[in-house]
């Protein structure tokens, strides 16, 4: 199992399942990382935290804790 966590820099990569439970897992949703969708890496902070992703058109950073619970492929 890869999650987001593990991908590189300039990496597209597709969503396999979201882990987590409730609130969490609702606001990934949100912001529109679901099932299926593609997610292009832009950015990885010195110490890993955040992660500047674009998906569905727009830019999203996300907390190292958050892109460990995507499941990638």
């Amino acid at each position: 199992m890869k999650n987001l966590r593990q991908a590189k820099i300039g990496d597209t990569v597709k969503v396999v399942r979201l882990h987590g439970e409730g609130a969490v897992k609702r606001r990934i949703m949100d912001m529109g990382i679901t099932r299926g969708v593609e997610i292009y890496v832009r950015k990885v902070a010195p110490l890993g935290d955040p992660v500047e992703i674009n998906v569905r058109g727009y830019e999203l950073s996300l907390r190292k804790a958050d892109a460990e619970m995507i499941e990638i492929e």
